[in-house]
């Protein structure tokens, strides 16, 4: 990672309140493509619209990099995160994901 945030192909926010970090975005793309990779907020500050204006943020600084495309990926079982980005105007692709595992724990 950090590679990406030096050449610029990372993007890391921070959300903060009262001087403590209430949610982080984390975002990289490829010149083409931009991907939100990791998104957390604190338990205590969820439902307050951090989540919404760090994707925002993320967003914003893709779309100013040229970038016109933003993903991410959501485990089929993760309904809250699935539900959040259907919000957000993201659509559900028809696209299979493969990886592959150097190990079966991996």
């Amino acid at each position: 990672m950090a590679k990406e945030i030096k050449t610029g192909q990372a993007i890391f926010l921070v959300a903060e309140a009262n001087k403590k970090v209430v949610g982080v975005v984390l975002g990289t793309h490829d010149g083409r493509k931009g991907w939100i990779n990791r998104l957390a907020v604190a338990k205590e500050f969820r439902r307050q619209n951090v989540a919404s204006k760090l994707i925002a943020a993320i967003e914003n600084r893709l779309n100013d990099l040229g970038i016109d495309i933003t993903a991410c990926l959501i485990e089929q079982e993760n309904l809250v995160s699935r539900t959040f980005f259907r919000k957000l105007g993201y659509i559900k692709a028809p696209v299979e994901y493969f990886s592959k595992k150097q190990y079966p724990d991996a």
